[in-house]
């Protein structure tokens, strides 16, 4: 299954732990920071991918609820018949009411609740075993 990714930009570092978590578990996952170049054309290679994927993980911090891009990668991801039951959001550090406050359109999405630092491989476990069972 072809994961993507989608993350707030001051969200690499928990990003990259999981598209690692991920692959390591055997899934096929888009990594933004290994297949964009300075040179490319952003846009078109990230539709590219979106187009491709078949599953989405939305890391979903409070850098991120106010991000264009990422409200934008999840509308796409909810227009799209191959991500039915394969979008999954991860409220890092945000409670669910926040959330869907700021975002509401994470109401039509799987939730998986992380702390902020603490406890994050048992979260990041079960992003794969949720993203395993529909694959």
């Amino acid at each position: 299954m072809k994961v993507f990714v989608t993350h707030a930009e001051g969200d690499e570092p928990l990003a990259r732990r999981v598209v690692r978590a991920l692959e390591q578990a055997g899934l096929e996952v888009w990594d933004e920071a290994g297949e964009v170049y300075p040179s490319d054309n952003w846009a078109k290679v990230i539709g590219e991918a979106l187009e491709q994927a078949e599953a989405m993980v939305v890391l979903l911090t409070p850098e991120a609820l106010d991000s264009t891009r990422v409200a934008r990668d999840i509308q796409f991801a909810l227009t799209k018949i191959t991500f039915k039951d394969r979008l999954i959001s991860v409220l890092v550090d945000i409670d669910h009411v926040r959330a869907k406050e700021k975002m509401p359109i994470i109401r039509f999405s799987k939730m998986i609740t992380m702390p902020a630092s603490e406890r994050q491989d048992e979260s990041i476990n079960q992003i794969t075993q949720a993203l395993k069972a529909v694959a």
